[in-house]
This record gives C-alpha cells, sequence and structure tokens, in this order.
C-alpha cells in the first residue's frame, strides 16, 4: 500500500509539475528574435472552434493560432507566421489540417508537426470568411468589400481555384455549408438602401441560387453570423452588434420559423448543439443563452464573463461549450450541469497600455479588459489585479515613489450608444485598493503622467486642454488653457518643475510654478503625437505623423538633427535611461523598431516585427525593455543582448535583420572576388552557396519579414528564384542548411507565382501628383494601362510590354503615373479610372488626384 501511494503522490507531482512547466513555455513559443518573454497570448478576433474529435479547441489570435487541450484547456501549440491578425478560423473535417485568414491571405496548418501547408493570395481584398466543405477537398473564402466581393472555392490539395461565384451586392459578411455539403449559405449587405441584409442559399452541385431570406428591414446587422443545423433543414443567423435578436428559417419552406428575442445586447455569434435541439448565442449584453429549437423558447442564461462574448463553441460530442469575451477568457462549461469546467486565461485585449514601477521590477498594464495588472518581469506572473473601472483602460502610470498607480478610462459601449469612463483613478499598489477619484468633468482623457518630482499629475484630453493636479491635497491647480490643438502633446522636464508642449506650430517650454513661456523652439512637426526631454534635460526629441524624428537644444532652441529611417508614419521616440540610445517605432504600415546612437545619431539596430508596438518603456535600469501590440500583447526585450549583439553573417547589408534584402544583395554580387560580406561561407568568391546559406538563415530567424510578406516588398522576380533553385539542386548538397535554403527559395517561389491575373489598387490615394499602380500576372503576356477622365477620355497609355508571371507591387516593379497626359501635361484635380489589359484579362479601378 506505501508503495502504491508513493506512486500516486510521484504521478501526481510529475503531472503537476509537468503542467506548471508547460504553462510557462507558451511565453517563450514563437517569440520575436531577441525577445525574451511575451505576455498576453494576443487578443482573439471572434473565433474559437473544436476539432471534430473535440480533443482540440483552436483560437485565432494577433499572434497566431492556439491550439488547447479540448476538455482541460491546457497550451499545446502556437501556429503563427509572425504576421500578425489571424482570423476565420475552421477545422478540417478530418481534424489534421486549421485554415485561417490574415488580410487578403489563406493560411492551411498540418495541425501534427504545426507546419504551414499552403498559403492562397485568395482576394483582393480582405477575408471575411473561411469554411471547409464536408468533404475536407475543398475550403471556401469571401470577401466584403467592394474591391472583391467574391465567393471563391480552393483545392485544398494544392491551392487551385475551383470555382468563383459573385456575391452580394455589398460584400458577403458570412459563408457556411450545410451539414450535407449540398447547400451553400451567403450573408450579406443587398446593397438597396432600407431592405437591409439578405441570406442566399445555393445549390453546390450547379451553383444556382437555390432561394434568398430578405432580413427585416431595421436589421442592421454589423458583424453578423449564419449557421446550419446538424440536420440541414434550419438556418439561424445573428446580426452582430447592433441587433438583439436571432432569426431560425426553415429551409425546404424557405420561411421564418422563430424570432428569438431575449438579449438585450447585439448577438455576435451563434452555435448548434450537435443534436440540433440547441442554439447557443453569445452576446454584446455579457451573456450567453441557450434557445429550444423546436419551439424557439429561451432555456437558459449563462453569466460569468465580465464583457461582451465575441465566439461561441459547441464541441462535436456535444460535451463542452465554449465561450470567449473581450474580458481576455475562454470559458468551458459542461453542457450537462452548464457548470464552468475549466477557465482560460492570458488573451489580452486591444492595445495594452504599460508603464515600468520605479524599481523595475514590475510592470502595469491595462487594456480593453477594463482590468489593470501588475505584472513580474522575471517571470511574467501576475502579482495583482485592481478592478474599478467601467470602459477600456486608456493611460496608466507609476507615481516616482512607486507606491502609486494613476489610470483613467476610455470608451463605454452600450447598444447603439458610449459614454466615457470618466474619473481618473488612484490606486494604492500595495492593498490593490481605489484611495482616490479625480473627477476632471472632461469625457475622454487617453493620458496620465506623474511629473518625475511626484508633486504634479498631468491628465491629457483628447481634444481640450490639459488638467495639472496637486498630487498631495488631489486638487486641480492649473487648467492649461494655452494648449491650442488636440493634436499638441506635453512631456515634463527630468526635474518635473517645467514641461514641454507641441503642435503643428512649434514646440513651447513652459515653467509650471509661474505658468510662463520660457522658450519656443522653431520648426513645426506636423500633428505632433510624441515629444520627450533626454535624461539630462538638454534635449527635446519629437515626432508625429511623417518619417522625420527632430532634436532641438533645450538652451540655444536650434534645431539641430532631423532623424529619418521609418518607412510608415512615425509613431513613437523614447530615449534610453542613460541618453545614450533614442529608440523609435513606426505605425503598423512599418513595423520597425529602430535604435539609434544619441551621439552620433546613426542607426545601431533594427527590429522586424509583425505589427508595430504601440507603447515604448525602458525599466528605470535600462536593462530591459518593453513594448506593447495591437492584438493584446507585450514583449519584453533584454537591451545588452539584443541591442549591443554582433552581426549575423549573413545579414550582408547590416542592417541588424537577416531578411530578403540580403538575397538581394549576394545576387547583385554573384561572381566577385575577395573581402565580400555577400562571400557568407569566407571562400573568396559570391556565388549560389552563399545565397542559399541567407536563405536559410532567413528561414530560422522569427524577426524577419514572411515569405508572404515579401511579395509587397521585394525586388525578387519569379524568374530569378526559379534560376538560383535550379542552381542549388545542381550541387547536390544534402547537408541541413542547403536543404533549408533550397525549402525557403521553393515556398518563395510559390508566392511570387499568382494564381489568378489581377489588378491592384494604386498607391498613394488620393495622390499629388504621383501614383505606382501594382497588379499581377498568372502567365506571361504582354501588359498595357490606360488611364481615362471621368467622362471616359483616354488620358495617358502606359505599353509594360511583355511581362513574366509574378507579382508586380513594389515601386520598382508596379506601373508608375506621374499625373501627366500624353503630352507631357499635368491633369487637373479629380476622379480618374484606370484599366489594365493583359492578354485576355481586364480591368479597371478608380483612383483620385487631390491638389
Amino acid at each position: 500500500m506505501k508503495t502504491l501511494s508513493t506512486i500516486i503522490l510521484f504521478t501526481l507531482f510529475l503531472t503537476v509539475f509537468t503542467y506548471s512547466a508547460f504553462s510557462q513555455d507558451y511565453r517563450q513559443w514563437s517569440l520575436p528574435e531577441g525577445a525574451r518573454m511575451r505576455i498576453g497570448k494576443g487578443e482573439i478576433y471572434g473565433k474559437i472552434a473544436f476539432s471534430p474529435d473535440s480533443s482540440l479547441l483552436a483560437a485565432a489570435s494577433s499572434v497566431g493560432i492556439w491550439i488547447y487541450d479540448g476538455y482541460t484547456g491546457k497550451e499545446l501549440k502556437l501556429l503563427t507566421t509572425n504576421s500578425g491578425y489571424n482570423e476565420n478560423l475552421a477545422f478540417s473535417p478530418d481534424g489534421e489540417t486549421v485554415a485561417c485568414s490574415n488580410s487578403t491571405e489563406l493560411y492551411i496548418w498540418d495541425i501534427e508537426s504545426g507546419s504551414l501547408k499552403l498559403t492562397i493570395s485568395a482576394h483582393n481584398s480582405e477575408i471575411s470568411g473561411v469554411v471547409f466543405d464536408p468533404s475536407g477537398e475543398t475550403v471556401a473564402t469571401s470577401s466584403s468589400y467592394d474591391k472583391d466581393r467574391t465567393i471563391k472555392f480552393w483545392n485544398v490539395t494544392d491551392g487551385s481555384l475551383k470555382y468563383t461565384i459573385l456575391g452580394h451586392e455589398q460584400g458577403d459578411d458570412v459563408i457556411n455549408f450545410s451539414p450535407d455539403g449540398k447547400l451553400f449559405g451567403s450573408l450579406g449587405d443587398t446593397g438597396v438602401d432600407g431592405e437591409g441584409t439578405s441570406i442566399r442559399i445555393w445549390d453546390v452541385a450547379t451553383w444556382d441560387l437555390k432561394t434568398a431570406f430578405v432580413s427585416e428591414k431595421n436589421w442592421d446587422a454589423f458583424l453578423p453570423k449564419i449557421v446550419f443545423s446538424p440536420d440541414g433543414n434550419t438556418l439561424a443567423a445573428s446580426g452582430g452588434r447592433w441587433t438583439a435578436h436571432i432569426f431560425l428559417w426553415d429551409i425546404p419552406s424557405s420561411s421564418l420559423k422563430h424570432t428569438l428575442i431575449g438579449h438585450t445586447g447585439g448577438v455576435f455569434d451563434i452555435s448548434f448543439s450537435p443534436d440540433g435541439n440547441t442554439l447557443a448565442s453569445g452576446s454584446f449584453d455579457n451573456t450567453v443563452c441557450l434557445w429550444d429549437v423546436e419551439n424557439g423558447k429561451h432555456r437558459s442564461t449563462i453569466i460569468a464573463h465580465t464583457d461582451y462574448i465575441t465566439s461561441v463553441a459547441y464541441s462535436p460530442d456535444g460535451n463542452t461549450l465554449a465561450s470567449y469575451s473581450q474580458d481576455g477568457s475562454i470559458i468551458l462549461w459542461d453542457t450537462e450541469t452548464l457548470e464552468q469546467r475549466n477557465t482560460i486565461t492570458g488573451h489580452l485585449t486591444g492595445i495594452p497600455k504599460i508603464a515600468f514601477s520605479p524599481d523595475g521590477n514590475t510592470l502595469v498594464s491595462g487594456g480593453n479588459d477594463k482590468t489593470l495588472r501588475l505584472w513580474d518581469i522575471t517571470s511574467g506572473k501576475i502579482i495583482k489585479s485592481f478592478v474599478g473601472h467601467i470602459g477600456p483602460i486608456a493611460s496608466v502610470t507609476f507615481s516616482p515613489d512607486g507606491l502609486t498607480i494613476a489610470s483613467t478610462g476610455g470608451i463605454v459601449f452600450g447598444d447603439r450608444t458610449f459614454t466615457y469612463d470618466f474619473p481618473i483613478r488612484i490606486w494604492n499598489v500595495r492593498s490593490g485598493t481605489q484611495t482616490n477619484t479625480l473627477l476632471s468633468q472632461v469625457e475622454r482623457i487617453y493620458r496620465v503622467t506623474y511629473s518625475p518630482n511626484g508633486k504634479y499629475l498631468l491628465t491629457y484630453p483628447y481634444d481640450k486642454e490639459p488638467l495639472f493636479w496637486d498630487t498631495e491635497l488631489g486638487n486641480l491647480i492649473w487648467s492649461f488653457k494655452e494648449f491650442k490643438e488636440k493634436i499638441g502633446h506635453i512631456s515634463f522636464s527630468p526635474d518635473g518643475n517645467k514641461f514641454v508642449y507641441g503642435d503643428s506650430d512649434g514646440v513651447y517650454l513652459w515653467d509650471i510654478a509661474s505658468r510662463k513661456l520660457l522658450a519656443t523652439y522653431s520648426g513645426s512637426v506636423p500633428f505632433t503625437s510624441n515629444i520627450v526631454f533626454s535624461p539630462d534635460g538638454n534635449t527635446i526629441a519629437a515626432g508625429g505623423v511623417g518619417q522625420e524624428i527632430h532634436l532641438w537644444n533645450v538652451y540655444n532652441a536650434e534645431r539641430n538633427t532631423i532623424i529619418t529611417g521609418h518607412e510608415g508614419k512615425f509613431k513613437t521616440v523614447l530615449f534610453s535611461p542613460d541618453g545614450k540610445t533614442i529608440v523609435t517605432a513606426g505605425d503598423w504600415e512599418d513595423g520597425r523598431l529602430q535604435i539609434w546612437d544619441a551621439e552620433t545619431k546613426e542607426l545601431k539596430h533594427l527590429l522586424q516585427m509583425p505589427f508595430g508596438p504601440y507603447k515604448l518603456a525602458f525599466s528605470p535600469d535600462g536593462n530591459t525593455f518593453a513594448s506593447s501590440h495591437q492584438g493584446g500583447t507585450i514583449l519584453f526585450w533584454d537591451y545588452e543582448s539584443i541591442f549591443n549583439t554582433t552581426r549575423h553573417i549573413a545579414d550582408v547589408n547590416n542592417d541588424g535583420v537577416v531578411d530578403i534584402q540580403d538575397l538581394v544583395v549576394v545576387a547583385a554580387n554573384f561572381g566577385k572576388t575577395g573581402d565580400n560580406a555577400a562571400d557568407v561561407n569566407g571562400d573568396g568568391v559570391v556565388d549560389i552557396v552563399d545565397l542559399i546559406k541567407v536563405a536559410a538563415a532567413i528561414d530560422q530567424n522569427p524577426a524577419a519579414p514572411s515569405v508572404l510578406s515579401i511579395k509587397m516588398k521585394s525586388d525578387i522576380s519569379k524568374s530569378d528564384v526559379q534560376h538560383w533553385i535550379i542552381e542549388a539542386q545542381q550541387l547536390n548538397n544534402l547537408d541541413v542548411t542547403s536543404l533549408k535554403g533550397i525549402d525557403f527559395l521553393q515556398r518563395l517561389l510559390l508566392v511570387l507565382s499568382p494564381i489568378q491575373t489581377a489588378l491592384l489598387p494604386n498607391y498613394p490615394n488620393p495622390f499629388n501628383p504621383e501614383t505606382w499602380i501594382p497588379y499581377q500576372l498568372s502567365e506571361t503576356t504582354d501588359v498595357k494601362i490606360q488611364i481615362y477622365s471621368s467622362e471616359g477620355k483616354l488620358i495617358r497609355s502606359l505599353s509594360l510590354g511583355k511581362q513574366i508571371a509574378g507579382q508586380y507591387r513594389n515601386k520598382k516593379q508596379a506601373a508608375y503615373w506621374d499625373g501627366k497626359n500624353n503630352l507631357g501635361e499635368p491633369v487637373a484635380s479629380g476622379l480618374y479610372f484606370y484599366t489594365i489589359s493583359a492578354g485576355k484579362y481586364s480591368a479597371t479601378r478608380r483612383m483620385v488626384i487631390r491638389k
């Protein structure tokens, strides 16, 4: 008996230890290069799904597809391309693969190996729906935007396009197959004023329209859903955020069976139980309701989440109901008892607002789930939670002594209404309780910050004057009415006695005690979004929506430096605590974090991220760097190991990341001998072996842009890659590096080989005076682009000659128009149309010149 007890205890210990260790691991899964830990699994974008055997639960998040144990909720796997948001999740009927979409791309993953099996450039605009047919041989996608408005059916084996049908007038929001695969349903806007939303049922065998249901005229669908009952005879539809009703249609008779009334907020998601007797619905009113399908009556209401429900799913075995809420939790319910079986946490929502404690040991975060969390930055565990806000957290900050946290809330949504979380809340860090409330009577405060000396608290409204509060008494001491524009930005000087303010006219230094303007710094920054002092107080750095960071000398008011380097709009600037480094971050279009030497203004390091950082913070000792990201994640970086690393040998152009541009440099140096950075293997000559080594390094570098994004940014053609693959294969090298390099090139070739010819949106648009017109070709053909006025008059012809199949998207490859007519004269402002002729393909799009 003792032996048996020992075995049981030992087994239990192993189980607990293994689970504990495993639960820690997910914080390190699929991190960008150099990041040491992630807090937050990424926000789920309204979709969770069970595998057909009920053993797995998948959740589509901003960092990838999370795979959980369908019963226990234990983290099992993360499938990621490091390309940002993942939506529209669907399991294949055999449960071996999972499909998801990211913007216009469709991905199909092998679940067992965790490898990406297939990537399809499915639509010209964002994908709104993904679903497998019951055979698992076809996956359907839809696009809900007027650039596309099609439903496409793809071969799961090779990614080829099988069939296309035209969708609704204003695009298809939702699609689904009937359980037997004989019918296909689509829901979308009819485009007819007052007619609302229609549901169309198609016969899959002939693709004839079988029937259509037009919703009641006042049904304003936003994020709707349609599902077939397991027997295929009933169709359920919900209208999303603005519609609290659910509709059940009888398909054979094409008649409305029931209208389910009971929710007090819009219904985001619905799911039939496997026996078809019950329908579950998740609502904006924070509840899950269960309905009797036969008689349309309400059965039960489940209340547990603290925010609205965006997804519900029954397991195929009928034993579990899963619900996901914008409070960041997934709850697994026992369908027999309706008791909570397990809760999955860690999916932070929105863009986390972050701040380090003065001792650097903890980090406070706040997001859309209305909760402040105090994190241990070593373990990534939650130390304490602060609950009291009635809206999303807009800003958080520590007091200089570390004893207090100040926070402000954001917009509080109701059913077709919204208000603001007015008060500024003051929290005691040790007790976790709210100790004071500052009532500013200003609706939208999006930033709070303490002065470095702890005397003042600054609260920053959206479009009104900033307010300065006495932190000891909690009194309002100054309403800064000199504040000119809502686009301004304020930061305290290091001594806390002054502040700097920037707007589109200039930058100004103010004294708080005397309330006097001390200095004006000439040279404006358009739409100033960020302005900071250096730690020594000698320099002011500011940036706005452009690509420049401006630096001024505080004492002589001279602008001595302008830093450039971001591709997209500038977002954030920050000094390291020692003042030796300037960190800048671009917006989501850029996705890069750049490290500059504060003295020489030279670029020291570059980090490529799947989606741009929105908040940056250094720990006070300068050893740790934190970045928060849209979609509910916070990354921790070790400053020394990241920003002072030696160059990777495959980083040929020495920009801090091994990516596709290094391939371009190696190819450009083919045949050169002697000392050359492109000679990666050091044999004295630049050749295909060096290129393969770079390709292999890209494949192992999670910080590099994915293969999927290369088609948008690289100058590499399909023929280049074909030639490289042939050369590499002729070497017959079977080492791991060579095989990985060839595999990367083969996947790159697939990305550069469009499935269909397409004319893409020009950029920029509107523009003045020049624009680029991208396109893609599925076969080699002659290409001509013609530009017409709004009256149909031919303005300009661009004959591009014979073009090989491939992507023509970046500025070096796309067609270019300088805004002039065939006579070389600039054309007037207004609406224009451009048409492409490529073999048998032709298409037309709109563009606008705005002068």
